[in-house]
């Protein structure tokens, strides 16, 4: 937790990256960033900065692009999509849901963070795809070495 607060702030710290929409999750010293940005110079930057972060020993890039332009609509519906995701990975015993991070760009949902094993990710996807609204979903999850 001591390298996930380090490199949120050194994230936020940069004027170049504070307003990207990036999830940082971290097992034994590797980083794993995800979330969605515009292009792969921001992605780069990122991860540039990161690996300047003490005590980090890798970085597992699963940033996806977020092409078009949102709308209000949309994200209101992304926001909802989300907390339904989110819910129902709570609600389910099998899953350590509080591991894995949800973002949700125009219905596409995707889920990073470590599991303990390759059935909680697949599980999480399945309970991901039974949401309303969610057209796709990506997995960035790794299993925890």
């Amino acid at each position: 937790s001591v390298i996930t607060t380090s490199v949120k702030t050194a994230l936020l710290s940069d004027p170049d990256i504070k307003s990207f929409d990036l999830k940082v999750d971290t097992h034994k010293g590797v980083v794993q960033l995800s979330g969605f940005v515009d292009n792969a110079a921001q992605v780069e930057r990122a991860i540039t900065v990161v690996r300047g972060v003490s005590g980090v020993t890798d970085v597992e890039n699963k940033v996806s692009f977020k092409g078009v332009e949102t709308t209000v609509g949309n994200k209101v519906d992304d926001s909802v999509v989300t907390t339904r995701v989110k819910a129902a990975l709570l609600a389910d015993a099998s899953v350590k849901s509080l591991d894995i991070a949800v973002v949700t760009r125009k219905g596409e949902v995707q889920l990073s963070g470590f599991v303990d094993n390759q059935g909680q990710a697949t599980r999480s996807i399945e309970i991901a795809r039974a949401i309303p609204g969610v057209s796709q979903v990506i997995n960035d999850m790794s299993v925890k070495k």
